[in-house]
């Protein structure tokens, strides 16, 4: 069996600003199988710092209503990988934590892997980084 490579994320949402469109957009993502979600966790952060976690088997009707469409856990989210996470949540806040693969790169990945290949250097480059290096070439394109 192939398998892509799997990525652990997690988003923050200051003030709980949670909107309605990530659900149907991550759907897309699961549905054109360009990822399998594997886990995924919500955490709220209260005024005061208190910490509620909830994995999806755990959201109301309401809250999972279109989630559990794109999502089905295996629950390999541990209590100290939400901790850390919680961590970096400001008070009156929330977020997801997510571990994903990446299907899109499954048949590539085991390539990889059957040639005794070995991953090297991996990052993620922010979208204001990206943005800004645009900017900088279309102004100065020389």
């Amino acid at each position: 069996m192939s398998v892509g490579p799997v990525e652990y994320l997690v988003l923050k949402f200051p003030g709980n600003k949670f909107k309605g469109e990530i659900v149907p957009a991550l759907g897309e993502l699961v549905e054109s199988n360009t990822i399998r979600i594997i886990d995924l966790v919500f955490i709220y952060k209260d005024a005061e710092g208190n910490v509620a976690a909830m994995e999806l088997e755990e959201l109301d009707e309401d809250q999972a209503a279109n989630i559990d469409d794109v999502a089905s856990a295996e629950g390999l989210l541990n209590d100290e990988d939400i901790a850390i996470a919680a961590d970096g949540l400001e008070n009156n806040s929330s977020g997801a934590v997510m571990l994903f693969e990446n299907v899109w790169a499954a048949r590539f990945a085991e390539a990889v892997r059957n040639a005794d290949g070995q991953l090297v250097a991996n990052e993620r480059i922010p979208y204001e980084v990206v943005a800004a290096a645009r900017e900088d070439l279309v102004a100065n394109p020389n």
